[in-house]
C-alpha cells in the first residue's frame, strides 16, 4: 500500500510517498507559514492561504501517484500561533484536509523514530520555528527538549546581524538545561543539516545518497556559520550545495546549531535524510 505523509513546517511543506515502509520520493515547497509569527504571534492570512494551497497540491500529487492514505501533520508554527486554529479550519473548509497539530514532544519522538528507528542515539531537528533535541539510551528516551527557536524566527528577530543573533541564541540556550550528549551518536535532521551536508560535499545537483550519512564536526559547523554571516545573501545563493530559498536564513540557523552543539558537548553529528516524515508513519502504525 502506498501511503503519503505531508509535514507542514514553519518554513516549508514536505511530502513523502511511501510503500511497504520505504520512502519512494520526497518533495518540498517553501511556504513560510511562520512568516511574521516571531513578531506578531499570529499567522498572516497570506501565509495561511499559500501554505494550505501547497498542502492541497501535495495531496493531489500523492493521490495521482497511487497513495491510498494521506496523513497531514503540522508543527511549531501552527501549535504556537494564537490563530493556529484558523489555519486548520481554512485547510479543512477549503480543501477537505484534516491537519493533525502535534506537540513538541511528539515532534521530537517522530524525528527520533524516523532517523534511528528503535536504535539508541539522538537527533537534533532544527526547523523554521523550533528545535527539538531527543536522546534515547537503553531503549528509553532520557532527554527531550523542544524550544521555540528556528531558522525563520532567528531571521525575523535578528535579521542577519551577528551580534543580535548571538544575543538571541544566548537567551534560548539555557532552556536546553545542562544535558551532556557527548557519549551518544547524534544525528542532524531537517533542512539546515541537509543543506550544510550539501555545501560540505559541494553538490551542484542535490543527491540524498550523498547528503545522507555525511558527518559534520562542530568546528565545520562553526566555520560555515562564519562564512554565511560574512557574505551577502546573493553570494550565499551561489555557493555549491546551497538551496536558494534558504540563503537568507542559513547563517543564523547555522550559528545556532554551532552554539547548541557546544552547549550539549557534541563534537560531531551525522546527517540523516530519514526524519519525522518516516517517523510519523511509524507513529501512526503504532497507535
Amino acid at each position: 500500500m502506498k501511503i503519503a505523509i505531508i509535514d507542514i513546517g514553519s518554513n516549508s511543506v514536505r511530502l513523502a510517498l511511501t510503500a511497504g515502509g520505504k520512502t519512494l520520493y520526497k518533495r518540498v515547497e517553501t511556504a513560510r507559514l511562520s512568516e511574521g509569527l516571531g513578531i506578531s504571534g499570529k499567522l498572516t492570512e497570506t501565509a495561511i492561504i499559500r501554505t494550505a494551497k501547497a498542502v492541497d497540491g501535495f495531496k493531489k500529487q500523492a493521490l495521482r501517484d497511487g497513495a491510498e492514505k494521506v496523513y497531514v501533520f503540522a508543527t511549531e508554527a501552527v501549535r504556537s500561533a494564537s490563530n493556529g486554529a484558523e489555519f486548520v479550519k481554512h485547510t479543512k473548509e477549503r480543501y477537505g484536509i484534516d491537519v493533525d497539530v502535534i506537540s513538541g514532544e511528539t515532534e521530537a519522538d517522530i524525528g527520533l523514530l524516523g532517523a534511528l528507528g528503535s536504535d539508541d542515539g539522538g537527533i537534533i531537528d532544527l526547523g523554521g520555528a523550533s528545535c527539538e533535541v531527543t536522546v534515547r539510551s537503553g531503549g528509553s528516551v532520557i532527554y527531550c527538549k523542544s524550544v521555540g527557536i528556528g531558522a525563520v524566527r532567528i531571521l525575523e528577530n535578528c535579521n542577519r546581524d551577528r551580534l543580535k543573533i548571538e544575543n538571541y541564541i544566548s537567551e534560548k540556550l539555557p532552556l536546553y538545561g545542562d544535558f551532556n550528549a557527548s557519549s551518544y551518536d547524534m544525528y542532524g535532521i531537517s533542512g539546515t543539516a541537509i543543506t550544510l551536508s550539501a555545501v560540505k560535499n559541494k553538490l551542484e545537483v542535490y543527491d540524498p545518497k550523498i547528503t545522507h550519512g555525511t558527518v559534520l564536526t562542530t568546528q565545520e559547523v562553526g566555520a560555515l556559520a562564519d562564512r554565511f554571516l560574512s557574505l551577502p545573501v546573493e553570494q550565499i545563493k551561489k555557493i555549491a550545495g546551497m538551496v536558494v530559498w534558504r540563503a537568507d536564513i542559513i547563517g543564523g540557523a547555522t550559528l545556532f546549531l554551532y552554539r547548541l552543539l557546544q552547549k550539549l558537548h557534541i563534537s560531531e553529528i551525522t546527517v540523516s535524510e530519514n526524519d519525522n516524515l518516516e517517523g510519523y508513519l511509524i507513529y501512526k502504525g503504532n497507535k
